[in-house]
C-alpha cells in the first residue's frame, strides 16, 4: 500500500467518525423527542488497491423494531378505546351515585317508601301527606337529573367523535404527503430518516383513533387500512366526514337510514371516489372512533332505558288498574266468552285474552295493545316485556267497530270472535266447539288518571302534563325519555289530600290508597324490557321496584369496575411494549456516551495515522 493509499484510508475514516458523531449529537439532543428512532451509521468496506479497505458511508439506519412497532400499534387502539369507556362509566357511575349511599336512585325510592309507610299509619296527618310529595319529588328530580347526565355523557361522546375525525383527518394527509415526499428520493439518507419518524408519528397517532394495520412497499411508502380491509391512506389519502347534529336528547338516536337518523354518522370518501358508511358497516372496532361510537348508541342508550324502565314502571304501578271482564250472557250459548268494557282504555293500555287451544292444548295469552297509529302497526311481541304474551297492536283511531273487524281478521283463524252488542262493550267468545277454543279469562288494564275515582290507582307521577300510559306512536314509545319528563302529579301539590281521598266521602282516616301504594312499591312484581341490559329477550327480569333498581346500579358498578380493570390492563400492556420499543429503538444515554468514547479514540487513531503518514512524507522529502 502506498502512503497515499493510506492516506486516503485515514481520511475516509475521518469522514467516517464525523458522521458517526454528528449522529451521536442528533440522538442525544433528541433523547426526550417523542417518535423519534435511534439512528446509526451504515458503514461498508471498500477494497482499496491491493493491500487494505477504506471505509464508505453509505447511508443512516434507524434502529427500528418493525414487529414491536406493529405490536405497539395495535395496543395503542385497544389502550384508547379501553380508556375512553373506562372514563365514560366512571362518570356514569357518579351519575346514579354510588351505591348504598345517599343521593342516589335506590336511597331516593326508600325515602319514598319509608314516607308512603308513615302515611298508611297516619293518613290523615298533613306532615305525612307532605312527606310523601317531598320524596315523590325528590325520586322525580334525581331520575331527571340522571337522564340529563347521560345525555350529557352522550354529546360528549358525539363531540368526541367531531374532534376525533378532524384529528384523523390531519394524520391521513400528512401520511401521504410523507409519502410523496419519499417517492423517488435515497432511502437512507439522514433526511428520509427524519421523514419515516415523522410519518411514524402520524401512523401512531391514528392508531389511537382507530385499529388500522400498515402496509410498507420497497419505496418507503406505506399504504394504511383498518383491520376491516378500508384503505385510509396510500399515495393519497381518504377523507372522513361526521355530520354532527348538535344536542343530544333521549329521543335521538344513531340510524343506518339517513332520513332516519337524528345524529352524526361517519363517513369515508374515496380519493377516486365512492364512500362508505364506517358505522354501518362496523368497519371501526377499536381506538377512540369505537369507544365514542358504541358509547353514544349503545351503552348510554341501555343507560337511559334503564332510567326510563324505571320511571314508567314506578308510573303504571300506582295507576294502572286490572279489570277482570264480565261473563257473556247466557245469550250467545253454546259460545261462552266475556264482555269488556273499553271505556277510559287509553293508547298504550291493554285487553288481556287467555285462551285454550284443544287441538294443541296450547294455551295463549293475548295481549291486545291500543295504538292511536296505525303507522306503528305490527307491534313486536317484546311490547309488554312478558315473555309468554302475543302481542297484537289494534288501531283505535276508526272507533269500535274498526277494531272489531281488525281482531276478528287477527284472530278469526283461533276460534275466536269478537263483536260490538253496545256502547264500548268489547265481546269476545269462543266458537261453542269443545274441541275447538275455550276461553279461560279476559280483561283490561286501564290508566286511572283522576284522583277521585273510586279507586286507589291514580297517577301520583305523570309524564309533564299528561298521564302516562305507554303510549306508542310515530315518534316512539312514550317510555322513551320518560325519566327526563316525569314529574309529581300537579294536582297533588295543590290538594295534598288527594293522597288518601280517592272518592267523594273518604275518610280523612282511610288506608286504602295509602296501603295500595305502599303495596305496589314494596310487593309489585313486574316484567323490564331486555333492553336496559338486565334479563334476557327470552328471560326477562321480573321483580320488584326496588329489585329492579338494584339490579341496574350494580350492573353499572360492575360495568365501571370491570371497565376500569380492563384499561389498567391495557395500560400495562401498552407500557410494557412501550418501554421494549424503547429499549430496541430509543436512545439510550449510556450506549451513546460510551458509542462517543469510541468514536473519539477511532478519531485519534485515524488522525494519528495521518501525522506518521505526514511525518513519513517529510523524512522522504528530506532525503531527496
Amino acid at each position: 500500500m502506498s502512503l497515499g493509499q493510506a492516506l486516503a484510508t485515514a481520511m475516509s475514516g475521518l469522514r467516517a467518525n464525523q458522521a458517526a458523531l454528528a449522529l451521536v449529537s442528533s440522538n442525544v439532543a433528541n433523547s426526550e423527542t417523542p417518535g423519534y428512532i435511534k439512528k446509526s451509521l451504515i458503514q461498508t468496506a471498500t477494497t482499496t488497491a491491493d493491500y487494505g479497505s477504506s471505509v464508505r458511508v453509505a447511508g443512516v439506519n434507524r434502529e427500528l423494531d418493525a414487529f414491536v412497532q406493529a405490536q405497539l400499534r395495535t395496543e395503542m387502539s385497544g389502550a384508547a378505546y379501553a380508556n375512553i369507556r373506562s372514563t365514560f362509566l366512571s362518570n356514569l357511575q357518579g351519575v346514579y351515585g354510588n351505591p348504598d349511599s345517599t343521593g342516589t336512585l335506590e336511597s331516593a325510592f326508600n325515602t319514598l317508601t319509608t314516607a308512603i309507610q308513615a302515611l298508611s299509619t297516619s293518613p290523615d296527618s298533613q306532615s305525612a301527606r307532605i312527606g310523601v310529595i317531598n320524596a315523590a319529588q325528590a325520586i322525580a328530580q334525581q331520575l331527571n337529573q340522571a337522564s340529563q347526565g347521560v345525555q350529557a355523557l352522550r354529546n360528549t361522546a358525539e363531540n368526541g367523535l367531531a374532534s376525533a375525525v378532524s384529528t384523523a383527518n390531519n394524520a391521513m394527509s400528512q401520511i401521504a404527503a410523507i409519502n410523496n415526499q419519499l417517492l423517488g428520493g435515497n432511502q437512507t439518507d439522514a433526511s428520509t430518516a427524519s421523514l419515516l419518524d415523522q410519518r411514524d408519528q402520524y401512523i401512531n397517532q391514528l392508531s389511537q383513533l382507530m385499529d388500522i394495520k400498515v402496509v410498507t412497499n420497497g419505496s418507503n411508502q406505506v399504504s394504511v387500512f383498518t383491520t376491516s380491509g378500508v384503505q385510509l391512506v396510500g399515495v393519497e389519502a381518504a377523507k372522513l366526514t361526521f355530520d354532527a347534529q348538535g344536542t343530544v336528547t333521549p329521543n335521538t338516536f344513531w340510524n343506518a337510514d339517513p332520513s332516519k337518523s337524528a345524529l352524526g354518522t361517519l363517513n369515508i370518501y374515496f380519493p377516486h371516489g365512492g364512500s362508505m358508511d364506517l358505522i354501518a358497516t362496523n368497519s371501526i372496532r377499536s381506538g377512540a372512533i369505537a369507544g365514542y361510537i358504541e358509547l353514544r348508541d349503545k351503552t348510554l342508550v341501555q343507560a337511559q332505558s334503564q332510567l326510563d324502565q324505571l320511571a314508567a314502571s314506578l308510573s303504571s304501578a300506582l295507576s294502572d288498574q286490572t279489570v277482570a271482564g264480565t261473563a257473556a250472557p247466557a245469550s250467545t250459548l253454546p259460545q261462552q266468552g266475556f264482555d269488556l268494557d273499553l271505556n277510559g282504555l287509553q293508547s298504550g293500555n291493554v285487553i288481556h285474552v287467555s285462551y285454550k287451544d284443544n287441538v294443541t292444548g296450547q294455551t295463549h295469552n293475548l295481549s291486545i295493545v291500543r295504538v292511536d297509529d296505525p303507522s306503528v302497526l305490527p307491534l313486536p311481541n317484546s311490547t309488554t316485556n312478558d315473555p309468554n304474551d302475543e302481542v297484537i297492536g289494534v288501531d283505535f283511531s276508526g272507533g269500535i267497530g274498526s277494531v272489531v273487524t281488525q281482531l276478528n281478521a287477527a284472530l278469526g283463524g283461533a276460534n275466536l270472535q269478537f263483536s260490538n252488542p253496545s256502547g264500548t262493550t268489547l265481546r269476545v267468545l269462543d266458537d261453542g266447539a269443545a274441541n275447538q277454543s275455550d276461553i279461560l279469562s279476559a280483561s283490561t288494564t286501564k290508566t286511572i288518571t283522576a284522583a277521585n275515582s273510586g279507586a286507589p290507582q291514580f297517577s301520583l307521577f305523570t309524564d309533564g302534563n299528561v298521564a302516562y300510559t305507554g303510549a306508542i306512536g310515530a315518534n316512539g314509545s312514550q317510555q322513551t325519555g320518560l325519566a327526563a319528563r316525569i314529574t309529581v302529579n300537579t294536582g297533588l301539590l295543590s290538594d295534598p289530600a288527594q293522597l288518601v281521598a280517592y272518592g267523594s266521602g273518604t275518610a280523612a282516616g282511610d288506608t286504602t290508597r295509602p296501603d295500595f301504594i305502599l303495596s305496589q312499591l314494596t310487593n309489585a312484581s313486574m316484567y323490564y324490557s331486555p333492553q336496559t341490559g338486565v334479563g334476557t329477550p327470552s328471560a326477562p327480569y321480573k321483580g320488584t321496584l326496588l329489585n329492579y333498581t338494584q339490579q341496574f346500579l350494580s350492573a353499572q358498578g360492575n360495568a365501571a369496575d370491570a371497565a376500569k380493570q380492563l384499561s389498567d390492563g391495557q395500560n400495562v400492556v401498552l407500557n410494557t411494549l412501550q418501554n421494549k420499543m424503547d429499549a430496541t429503538s430509543g436512545v439510550n444515554m449510556d450506549d451513546e456516551m460510551a458509542h462517543l468514547l469510541a468514536l473519539q479514540n477511532a478519531y485519534s487513531a485515524n488522525a494519528r495515522v495521518m501525522s506518521a503518514i505526514k511525518d513519513m512524507y517529510t523524512a522522504l522529502l528530506q532525503s531527496m
